[in-house]
């Protein structure tokens, strides 16, 4: 069982610094957050063409920023757990892939909400949003995998090829504005940004803020993960005791 378990968490003086470093973490995110909500909402100035409606762009841009940010961890922690077979990878890898799909599922539905204005349809089979759909697909994939295999270290070592492999589709979701024609605006170009000035602090502090709500949930759930692995595994020993007639 001590392989499997996670020695840094179960120190209580280490369990204290993880508590404060996440509550700063959140208190940090919620400042931006607000600031963000404030300068996208009240200070940036209206687009002329859509109106009230483009306001929504920061957030959607934030949340497909933060998925990819989230499955780019998947991707590193992946390698590392390969690399290494230590369970700490694997649970940072879990905890990314359940986050990234929850900003990737809010850049889809935002998104879905902006197209039905400016193109006049919920959706469209535009590179970029099939893409991100397969993006979507993919890390969903990814869970139900890990939720259908029991023993831990082959569900660990099979996530890890999932993640890496399931990885290339974000680049290509990144680029496929670029690669492909498409209807969606590209907002960096080779030229800098391709939106007024005024409004760049809006999209600053909106991907700040999402940045640091992915860094605060993945951490929050790393912890859950890591003490549903432990669970398991005691319950697992327990049985084995049990079957072996092992008890004192």
């Amino acid at each position: 069982m001590s392989r499997y378990r996670l020695a840094v968490f179960a120190q209580p003086a280490a369990g204290r610094v993880l508590f404060v470093r996440r509550a700063g973490l959140l208190v940090l995110a919620v400042v931006l957050l607000l600031a963000a909500l404030v300068e996208a909402l009240v200070i940036a100035p209206t687009e002329a063409e859509m109106g009230d409606l483009q306001r929504i762009f920061y957030f959607h841009v934030a949340s497909a920023w933060a998925a990819f940010l989230a499955f780019f961890v998947v991707f590193l922690a992946s390698v590392a757990y390969l690399r290494t077979r230590a369970v700490l990878w694997d649970v940072f890898a879990a905890s990314a892939a359940e986050t990234g799909v929850v900003f990737v599922s809010m850049a889809l539905v935002s998104g879905s909400i902006w197209a039905r204005s400016t193109w006049g349809t919920w959706w469209t089979w535009d590179p970029r949003l099939t893409t991100t759909l397969l993006l979507w697909l993919i890390y969903v994939s990814y869970l139900v995998m890990r939720g259908m295999v029991e023993e831990g270290q082959r569900r660990a070592t099979f996530a890890a090829v999932f993640g890496i492999v399931g990885f290339v589709d974000a680049p290509i979701a990144f680029m496929s504005i670029r690669w492909w024609r498409t209807m969606h605006p590209t907002v960096l170009t080779g030229g800098g940004f391709n939106m007024e000035p005024a409004m760049l602090p809006a999209l600053f502090l909106s991907l700040a803020a999402f940045s640091f709500i992915l860094l605060y949930l993945l951490l929050l759930r790393a912890g859950l993960e890591r003490s549903q692995q432990e669970v398991t595994e005691l319950r697992r020993h327990i049985s084995w005791m049990d079957e072996r007639g092992s008890w004192p």
